[in-house]
């Protein structure tokens, strides 16, 4: 199904997610900002980055991942002690196969972390050069994990929250396409903030379908500072290339929606990147959203739980509305 694209959108081709002929490719920016690809024709190990990985774990992710591997290399020294036989060891305890197991297992963590005990010691010479080997894996170990920890708290991250759908609602003497945002940390405010917005549409022209993408101008693109919750407005008008299409429209050209927000964190003294995108199924027709704020006697209270409220609008009837809350 053709749709006729406003002749007077402006056009950008600079995203860098490239075209597609063979129709919906799915989304090209997942919600949480990463983006949905994947790459093959080198090695595993050369596409991956474990560094990477381990900075962009959730906090609950990161700390089993330590704690599992320090598990796992404790099991496996405690493999190469059990079969050197506990005769390498002196003040061995245990009487059954077992026990002196598990003996073992603690003495490794107890090599592994320096610690050392000395009840348990090795006295052969295998027991002796493993045990000094694991005793350098410790030190790595010690020094990778708390680089790591260092790398996770330094890392500059934006504390931005989306709504989980965009809406289409009437705006001024017209319709706008609008979504919302808030930085979710107390005493954490970022200044300098802007925001682009590009739609990716599926259209046919000369009998070709592919993928073209248009800047979409805001009502506004910069603020100075993000106390609050913004709520991002794009009009459609005259220069909109959502202009006149309805959801079925949407629908047929695959339409999604790029957000990127970059604004500068003074805690950090750095700035941050943001991303997300919405998709055709993620967009509300005829809703506006509700206000997520209210006053106290000395204060303003932000609720963020509101941030996705939304109310059903009548189309005829253009409601007030301040893009900025």
């Amino acid at each position: 199904m053709a749709i006729r694209i406003n002749p007077f959108s402006k056009i950008n081709n600079d995203t860098g997610f490239g075209t597609s002929s063979s129709g919906s490719v799915g989304r090209f920016v997942n919600r949480d900002g990463t983006f949905n690809l994947r790459k093959e024709g080198r090695p595993f190990w050369d596409r991956v980055s474990l560094y990477h990985i381990m900075l962009n774990l959730s906090p609950v992710k990161f700390f089993c991942a330590i704690i599992l591997f320090f598990i796992a290399i404790n099991l496996v020294y405690t493999v190469i002690y059990f079969t050197l036989c506990a005769t390498q060891f002196a003040g061995i305890m245990s009487h059954s196969r077992w026990q002196l197991f598990k003996e073992l297992y603690f003495f490794s963590t107890e090599t592994f972390t320096t610690v050392g005990y000395g009840r348990v010691n090795p006295v052969g010479d295998g027991a002796n050069f493993v045990a000094s080997l694991e005793a350098l894996n410790g030190f790595l170990y010690l020094a990778v994990f708390t680089g790591l920890i260092y790398g996770r708290f330094s890392k500059p991250k934006a504390f931005l929250l989306f709504s989980d759908y965009a809406v289409i609602a009437p705006y001024q003497d017209k319709t706008g396409f609008m979504f919302r945002l808030a930085s979710y940390k107390n005493n954490h405010t970022l200044t300098d903030v802007e925001v682009k917005v590009t739609t990716a549409l599926l259209v046919t022209e000369n009998g070709k379908t592919a993928y073209k993408f248009y800047d979409l101008p805001l009502e506004r693109s910069k603020i100075q500072n993000l106390p609050m919750n913004w709520t991002v407005v794009h009009p459609i008008d005259e220069n909109s290339p959502l202009q006149g299409l309805n959801e079925a429209d949407l629908k047929a050209a695959d339409l999604e929606i790029y957000v990127l927000i970059r604004a500068f964190d003074d805690v950090f003294s750095n700035f941050v990147l943001k991303r997300t995108s919405y998709t055709y199924q993620e967009i509300k027709f005829n809703h506006r959203f509700v206000p997520m704020y209210r006053e106290t006697g000395t204060t303003t209270i932000l609720e963020l739980h509101k941030l996705s409220e939304s109310v059903e609008v009548e189309v005829t009837v253009p409601q007030p509305f301040s893009p900025v809350d």
